[in-house]
């Protein structure tokens, strides 16, 4: 069997901008899959250098997988510093297309598997809603623990939402010009100032409306229909993607063929898995990764809604 090997991509956007992304594959050959990472995080979820995680696991069952930082994370360049304009709105509309184009240079004409962790997943269905002529070129949707807004109430989320992320990040912010959430232990990489505030207006319920130019993607969603989307939520979440809020961004995405899945021991699988472990639990291959292989081939019927 063909070995997995490992390269890496480089592509420069016309503003100066840099995307790294790592590819792993067997020789190159497969379907495409394009990972993107959350809020202060990078690729890195998705793989390690010990060849575990998600990304390893999809190219040893024979996809080619593109693992993207995204601007300023990561590999790519320039790293985020209190200089840094850019926000979601610029991953929505120019670095997930970016992206979208480069991996199709690659490969050609084909439609290509997108997945993301946690707010990467609002990125991809925002920028999907924002350019529906992608909608054709993407084959299906895999989000882990992916939620746009927060509703549920207890004291982790009050903790880690309404006072670290709401109050004392931006603190921080006013007084260094970004979030280094890497140096202060928040998350393996930073956030600029717009990228916070953006999505931090978001997940406290505001409507889905771009705060640069006001785009309206709740709107879209009532008039675009989204590939085929599998939502995880991991039972032991309980702020960052509890399954509640999880749900609620699959019904505001508007109406597409879906479906949703528990992580827990009541659900039949092994552990009550939580934001981080739903990805990098060492039984994930064996347990709920295989659903994703299920996705991706298109049959959808074996992977039972939860909801």
């Amino acid at each position: 069997m063909t070995e997995i090997t490992q390269q890496d991509h480089y592509l420069t956007l016309d503003d100066g901008e840099q995307l790294y992304m790592r590819r792993i594959s067997r020789a190159g050959k497969g379907e495409p899959v394009l990972l993107i990472h959350g809020v202060m995080a990078n690729g890195r979820i998705f793989y390690s250098d010990k060849g575990r995680g998600l990304a390893p696991f999809l190219a040893a069952a024979g996809y080619d997988v593109f693992v993207a930082d995204l601007r300023g994370r990561g590999r790519s360049t320039p790293k985020i510093n209190a200089a840094s304009r850019h926000g979601q709105t610029e991953i929505i509309c120019r670095d997930l297309p970016a992206l979208q184009a480069a991996i199709r240079s690659i490969k050609g004409d084909v439609a290509v598997h997108w997945m993301a962790h946690s707010w990467g997943g609002v990125h991809m269905s925002s920028c999907l809603l924002r350019h529906p002529r992608l909608c054709s070129q993407v084959a299906s949707l895999v989000y882990f623990g992916s939620k746009r807004s927060i509703a549920v109430r207890n004291w982790r989320k009050w903790l880690e939402v309404d006072l670290v992320w709401n109050i004392l990040a931006r603190w921080i912010i006013r007084a260094v010009g970004y979030l280094p959430a890497a140096r202060l232990g928040l998350g393996a990489d930073d956030e600029t100032e717009k990228s916070h505030r953006q999505s931090k207006r978001w997940a406290q319920q505001r409507p889905w409306i771009d705060s640069d130019d006001g785009f309206d993607y709740g709107a879209a969603a009532r008039h675009v229909s989204l590939p085929p989307a599998l939502y995880f939520a991991a039972h032991n979440d309980p702020c960052r993607g509890h399954p509640d809020d999880v749900r609620r961004f699959r019904a505001e995405s508007g109406p597409h063929l879906s479906r949703f899945r528990l992580l827990a021991r009541s659900t039949g699988h092994w552990h009550d898995y939580d934001h981080v472990s739903l990805l990098t639990h060492p039984d994930a291959p064996a347990d709920h990764f295989p659903l994703v292989l299920e996705w991706l081939a298109g049959r959808h019927d074996q992977v039972i809604d939860h909801n």
